[in-house]
């Protein structure tokens, strides 16, 4: 079904033959002479068949030694319960039914440990800099041996073989090998899971991830900046995680390899939610996490085609994944009872503080984390759309969560400016979602998401201008941030009035409503929308100093202005789309 080349992986020397005790003794530690012989598998109880272990040739693949590891293929959500319940500290099952699991020490994404091999095949098409920062071949393969020698001093391995991607077409095989029951249905989860005819047919996977993120890279090996390394490389097709038992890494990089391989297939990968009413029309929502994509995208009255990654093609949108992975602080069924209800068994809560006698889960507590999540097949959603397609985009809102408190909670924006605000994607980076961020912090994300980006921003800007032009898609960016002031002064948009704004985008009030010219950016403000009090449609008023605020404005519009230049935007009409001092 895939429309990738089952990739060709050169055999290294000695690839497979270094043992644990060289890899420990870089980091001065040594394997104990004194362990016990291990169990063959035949001593284990397994839901697959050694014909089916074997056909997928773990050991010629990739070094994985059946002979000593029970490896368990796509077990079913109750194997995994019991496995990580019985083996994994820190375990539990909700009141609701889901499976609790720690993260350990890293409860969000390392950006900063992130690397791509550069090589020859895919050299010439990445956007290196900071976001994609190059890794030595060489440096690949020690980090590869390192975790392959890792997982298979495992008593038992998980091997999850699922899709990416619901068009067909455009599907990519992903497979996932693992040794924590709690990675295992978070990516049975999060990825489109197969039939047992399509399972049967697998074949070799387009894109393997080796995760072994309870072993720590070796911090002297050369270009490491701690013991955590997540590094793709796309000639092998490969991904070798270390260092961090964070399982949105694993989603995360499925993510980057959706953002480099279906560009150059011409379907344009969004970090986006998308949902579709009852008359067809379908939403595009971009933003990063914390701004809304999720919880906005789960509306009772529309259909939810996804929560996080889409690609438009020429038939229209798809999902990429099969899950949600939902914040989960200060969750209540009265916000978000989609969101809520769909905590059940099957489901993972990550890092979340619970009653030891009741197991009922407290939301509100973050001493663990405030990037407590929560992840979920998409059917579990009671209004989900599966399979997870839809028609072209009538909406595209672009959600900013503004850490000033200037922007208004919605504006009108021309299709000149949907390119402006695209390529800019200012939000602000919230509270937990990445390693060392307490506060939120203003920002600027290409395409609402460069950490996940693989190719220049302009590349999916155009492919996203042209797509809106042929389509004839409206354009409207929504702040989900503060109003009345900035951080720490002012206070967010309630949602319940965020609510109201989509809705009336969706009705068409929004379209029809009157509107004023917003000072310095220059988009078209809407003054009226059912729900919501006029004040708040309108930031200079709600603040209580009016000189305050335009002096934020203009220090956010320098922000703008200084973030565009990086791109080099050669069309002057986008140029000019943007805010002026």
């Amino acid at each position: 079904m895939a429309t990738v080349a089952a990739p060709q992986r050169p055999v290294l020397e000695k690839e497979f033959g270094t043992s644990l005790s060289k890899s420990l003794a870089s980091t001065g530690e040594s394997a104990s002479p004194a362990q016990a012989p291990r169990a063959s598998k035949s001593a284990h109880l397994r839901t697959a068949s050694v014909e089916d272990i074997d056909h997928i040739e773990l050991s010629s693949y990739c070094g994985i030694n059946t002979e000593v590891t029970d490896v368990w293929r796509n077990p079913a959500p109750p194997v995994l319960y019991e496995h990580a319940l019985r083996y994994e500290k820190g375990s539990a099952i909700s009141s609701t039914g889901a499976l609790i699991c720690s993260s350990g020490a890293r409860t969000g994404r390392s950006p900063r440990d992130k690397r791509i091999v550069k090589e020859s095949s895919s050299e010439n098409d990445i956007w290196w800099g900071k976001v994609n920062i190059p890794m030595e071949e060489h440096i690949f393969n020690v980090n590869r041996e390192r975790a392959i020698d890792y997982l298979n001093t495992r008593d038992r391995l998980y091997v999850i073989d699922a899709f990416a991607g619901w068009n067909p077409k455009y599907r990519v095989k992903i497979r996932v090998v693992c040794s924590r029951a709690y990675h295992a249905l978070f990516m049975r989860n999060m990825l489109i899971r197969p039939t047992q005819e399509e399972l049967a047919q697998f074949g070799n996977p387009d894109f393997t991830i080796y995760n072994a993120g309870q072993f720590p890279a070796n911090r002297f090996t050369n270009g490491m900046t701690s013991s955590t390394s997540v590094s793709i490389n796309f000639k092998r097709r490969e991904m070798v995680i270390l260092g961090t038992e964070y399982a949105g890494e694993m989603k995360k990089g499925v993510f980057s390899v959706m953002h480099y391989l279906m560009p150059k297939q011409g379907a344009l990968s969004l970090h986006s939610s998308a949902n579709m009413g009852k008359d067809g029309n379908v939403t595009l929502f971009f933003g990063l996490s914390g701004t809304g994509k999720t919880t906005l995208s789960a509306d009772p009255s529309r259909q939810l085609i996804g929560d996080d990654e889409h690609c438009w093609d020429e038939a229209g949108v798809f999902n990429i994944e099969g899950g949600c992975y939902a914040k989960a602080i200060d969750l209540t069924r009265e916000q978000e009872p989609e969101i809520f209800d769909a905590i059940r068994f099957g489901s993972v809560l990550e890092n979340v503080v619970f009653d030891d006698s009741s197991r009922e889960v407290d939301y509100k507590d973050v001493s663990l984390t405030q990037n407590t999540r929560a992840c979920y097949p998409i059917e579990y959603i009671a209004n989900a759309r599966v399979p997870c397609v839809g028609t072209h985009p009538t909406n595209i809102i672009m959600l900013s969560c503004d850490a000033f408190g200037v922007l208004p909670p919605v504006a009108k924006l021309t299709p000149e400016m949907a390119m402006y605000y695209f390529i800019s994607g200012y939000t602000a980076k919230v509270a937990g979602t990445e390693m060392g961020v307490t506060e939120p912090e203003a920002t600027f994300s290409a395409c609402f998401g460069d950490p996940f980006l693989v190719l220049h921003p302009t590349k999916y800007a155009q492919m996203l201008a042209e797509k809106m032009r042929n389509h004839k898609a409206d354009a409207w960016l929504i702040n989900t941030g503060w109003i009345g002031g900035g951080y720490g002064v002012g206070s967010r948009i309630k949602l319940r009035y965020t609510r109201a704004i989509i809705d009336a985008i969706h009705n068409g009030e929004l379209s029809k409503a009157p509107t004023v010219k917003s000072p310095v950016f220059g988009f078209e403000v809407p003054t009226k929308c059912t729900g919501v009090p006029d004040e708040v449609l309108q930031p200079r008023v709600s603040w209580p100093d009016e000189k305050s605020y335009d002096a934020a404005l203009e220090k956010l519009a320098k922000l703008f202005i200084t973030n565009i230049t990086k791109f080099d935007v050669q069309d002057k009409e986008i140029i000019n789309a943007g805010p002026s001092v």
